[in-house]
């Protein structure tokens, strides 16, 4: 697997202006609806979470603009970064899963 370099990462991500601790509107470079419908669906499974969306500002750019909003005091940036992890480990399984079902059928097949 590739290392993913994470200050490359934290570069495609920017805080737009206007957000506060608890609302906060972020901008991913190079990403789409791929992204933004996956991160939005495991962000709202979060119960601290009281609105999260997203949108593509323009078709022609690959910009994803994505806002969430938390109860009480709980950090945007927090649940963001929760929202990454838990989509990262999301995606983990997988990719475990279809590898695995896939030795069983090569097995079978051999």
């Amino acid at each position: 697997m590739e290392e993913i370099d994470a200050q490359v990462d934290r570069d495609r991500i920017r805080v737009l202006p206007g957000s506060t601790p608890t609302s906060a509107s972020f901008q991913f470079d190079n990403e789409d609806h791929t992204l933004g419908n996956a991160l939005r669906y495991v962000i709202m499974k979060n119960p601290d979470v009281e609105f999260c969306g997203y949108s593509i500002p323009h078709p022609s750019e690959a910009k994803l603009n994505l806002r969430i909003q938390t109860y009480d005091d709980v950090s945007v940036y927090e649940v963001l970064e929760k929202g990454l992890r838990d989509l990262e480990g999301l995606c983990d399984v997988v990719v475990d899963t279809f590898a695995e079902a896939r030795r069983e059928k090569d097995a079978r097949v051999s």
